[in-house]
């Protein structure tokens, strides 16, 4: 981020003000702050969601516009506080947007594995093959949270986002998935942020 600055109109308040910060291949990077602090809107900002007012985000030097930001977003998987589920199989939806057949079922394995929902998936009927219902009605909110990290995660990106994205788990398996992020350092670039300070203190930088 150089010199960067954002506001969502100009008649409206900054929301962020001459930001400069650089992160390095491989980082895990922790934001904590009070709700309105603009978190979230900098990590938009990163994913290409939104183009600053002001200044810049760069990444290898190059200047991230509204013409090249698909082509940096295709190394971000992202995983927001509310998880999209759609009324398919559990391993759809942690491969989601792949093609039945071209779905590794061993690489799902993996992810759910690393998103500690391995043991609930594997103690219903159905399985992997198990119908989550409408928007995953049948899931509770701390399962579909793990869905969305297994997805993240089955997308293997350079970049991996968590905007609140454990929110709804308890500390101890909160804990057991952030341990397994922490081993994905120096493969993937990861920022997460979080509401306990706890959740980061597995971070190079916060």
């Amino acid at each position: 981020f150089k010199d960067l600055s954002f506001r969502y109109a100009k008649d409206t308040p900054w929301i962020l003000r001459n930001i400069n910060l650089v992160f390095k291949k491989g980082e895990t990077i922790g934001f904590i702050g009070v709700t309105g602090s603009g978190k979230s809107t900098l990590l938009d900002i990163l994913m290409g969601l939104l183009i600053p007012t002001e200044g810049a985000l760069l990444v290898d030097g190059i200047p991230i516009t509204r013409k090249n930001r698909s082509m940096w977003q295709m190394h971000i998987s992202h995983v927001p506080q509310t998880i999209y589920l759609s009324d398919n199989t559990i391993k759809e939806n942690i491969a989601f947007g792949i093609e039945r057949e071209q779905i590794e079922d061993l690489r799902v394995m993996k992810a759910a594995d690393q998103a500690q929902i391995t043991e609930t998936i594997e103690s219903w009927k159905g399985k992997y093959k198990t119908f989550v219902g409408e928007r995953g009605i049948q899931l509770s909110g701390g399962q579909r949270q793990r869905i969305g990290i297994a997805r993240a995660l089955y997308k293997d990106s350079n970049v991996l986002v968590l905007d609140e994205a454990t929110s709804a788990l308890d500390n101890q398996t909160e804990q057991k998935i952030m341990q397994q992020i922490s081993k994905l350092k120096n493969e993937q670039t990861v920022f997460i942020i979080a509401h306990r300070i706890t959740t980061l203190k597995k971070c190079d930088k916060i």
